[in-house]
């Protein structure tokens, strides 16, 4: 199935936006899932004040990350982003409306450079 992860990171390094994008994107390769399109959205305001781990967020790194894979895939994913201190909101929503591979043509996506 086709799922799309929008993930918030705090706000004080970029760093830390990429190494959680690695670190789904390993539990996905791993459990026999594959990576359709990640995006990095930057750094936003948050459309309202969050209050996580004794911390107030009013911003933080966004990224967008598409994959196709099973789902005790998508539970460790969600599993591990929930456990992180880093991360301040995730959502990880099912896109696959029956559609099949059709339908999975258009779903698009860019690679991190090097330097942001």
């Amino acid at each position: 199935m086709l799922y799309e992860l929008i993930a918030v990171v705090r706000p004080t390094a970029l760093q830390e936006s990429r190494e959680l994008a690695r670190t789904a994107g390993t539990l996905i390769l791993s459990n026999g899932g594959v990576i359709r399109g990640l995006t990095n959205w930057g750094k936003q305001l948050l459309p309202k004040r969050v209050k996580k781990n004794q911390a107030t967020y009013v911003d933080g790194h966004y990224f967008v990350m598409r994959f196709d894979a099973g789902v005790e895939a998508q539970r460790l994913v969600r599993n591990t982003l929930g456990l992180d201190p880093r991360v301040v909101r995730f959502s990880v929503v099912r896109m696959d409306n029956g559609a099949g591979l059709r339908g999975m043509s258009g779903v698009g996506g860019r690679v991190w450079g090097g330097a942001q």
